[in-house]
């Protein structure tokens, strides 16, 4: 794959040791905020989140799905972008700092590394619909988990639905 197209963005994508290395790296004083999610087609529910995001810290992480935890999560048609493609796409955005593509169904790992002050998720959640474990492990970190509205009508389901009538 030529990532000629990505050079900007490619130095925002870590893998765990850089991810580890990174957080280690900075001021204890830093408030660090993480969401994650599929990323599949960027919509405005996408940024919003991340906007939300951006205002609750200094730092901003981003955790990806891979390619074969999307399909476990929305089935074999998904995703339409592949992990690569997603990351970049979120890397390049100036609310995002960090970007780390994860293999786990769930985040509680990506969030253990990550050690974030503030963990922000979107759309319908709620404190009870929230997986259990991320949420403990979340809280186990004494980190506040923010929940942002979701944007009305725009998932990627949707527009995959919109686009195939």
């Amino acid at each position: 794959m030529d990532t000629d197209y990505y050079s900007s963005a490619e130095e925002k994508i870590m893998d765990l040791a850089g991810l580890i290395a990174w957080r280690a790296m900075l001021p204890k004083a830093c408030r660090v905020v993480a969401t994650n999610g599929c990323f599949d087609i960027l919509h405005p529910g996408h940024i919003y989140l991340l906007e939300q995001a951006r205002m609750e810290g200094e730092f901003v992480v981003v955790g990806v799905n891979s390619d074969a935890s999307v399909r476990q999560l929305k089935g074999p048609t998904r995703p339409v972008n592949s992990q690569h493609d997603r990351a970049a796409v979120i890397a390049a955005l100036e609310a995002v700092d960090i970007v780390y593509i994860f293999d786990d169904l769930r985040a509680t790992s990506f969030l253990q590394h990550a050690r974030p002050h503030v963990w922000v998720k979107g759309g319908d959640y709620t404190m009870e619909t929230l997986d259990a474990g991320e949420r403990e492990a979340a809280l186990g970190m004494n980190c506040v988990i923010r929940l942002v509205r979701p944007v009305p009508n725009v998932s990627t389901t949707a527009i995959l639905k919109k686009a195939a009538t």
